[in-house]
């Protein structure tokens, strides 16, 4: 079996980005009976949906994490629900900053994770890594990605989710006021955590059925 992971490039002024990180140590990593296969997404809206299609058919995997940089959060951030809008607050690597759009004109207003998403949170807490879930996870490139993932995996029985990661404390040492970072090491022992219990299931953990689309 295969596990996809993907991370982004830098942004945003950045020389490093903890998602990509994270994803390159882990790639090749055995977890359980499956693999990992680390791929980088650039940051742009239009190259990051392309790169991700093209992995999907590639390795037809069945765990996908897509993991992403969010500066200020302290915490492992599971995200639960990626909205159908793109709103740029900064511009992607392309310079592209689309304002109140669709990510796709066609698909519902929002999906939820497939991901075991509390079972996670709880076996990297008793694991004495801090995580918490999040049901924001913006509207950049970020969100993109978790929306393109889980349209496409709709019905597919595929798991698949994202994850926000803290700042690296190379990062946060050029920040005034300092803000909340996490070491390299420690984010990687995190994720391959939570991969294994996303390979496991626990289902009766996971935000909504395989569709993944919200229901009222």
């Amino acid at each position: 079996m295969n596990i996809l992971l993907t991370g982004f490039d830098p942004f945003g002024g950045e020389a490093i980005n903890p998602s990509w990180e994270v994803a390159r140590a882990l790639d090749c990593q055995p977890i359980g009976a499956a693999r990992v296969h680390a791929r980088r997404l650039p940051t742009s809206f239009t190259g990051a949906p392309e790169q991700l299609a093209r992995a999907l058919a590639e390795l037809a995997p069945a765990v996908v994490v897509a993991l992403g940089q969010a500066s200020g959060r302290a915490e492992i951030s599971i995200e639960r629900v990626a909205v159908n809008l793109i709103d740029a607050r900064i511009a992607d690597n392309d310079g592209h900053r689309p304002l109140d759009l669709p990510v796709r004109a066609d698909a519902p207003a929002a999906y939820f994770s497939t991901l075991p998403v509390k079972a996670m949170r709880d076996a990297l807490r008793d694991a004495g890594h801090p995580a918490g879930l999040s049901l924001t996870a913006g509207a950049f490139v970020c969100n993109q990605v978790f929306f393109e993932l889980q349209h496409r995996l709709a019905g597919t029985g595929v798991r698949s989710g994202f994850i926000h990661l803290p700042s690296l404390p190379e990062q946060a040492a050029r920040a005034q006021p300092v803000p909340p970072s996490m070491g390299l090491a420690a984010q990687v022992v995190a994720i391959r955590l939570a991969l294994a219990v996303a390979l496991a299931g626990h289902p009766e953990h996971a935000a909504v059925a395989d569709e993944g689309a919200p229901t009222s």
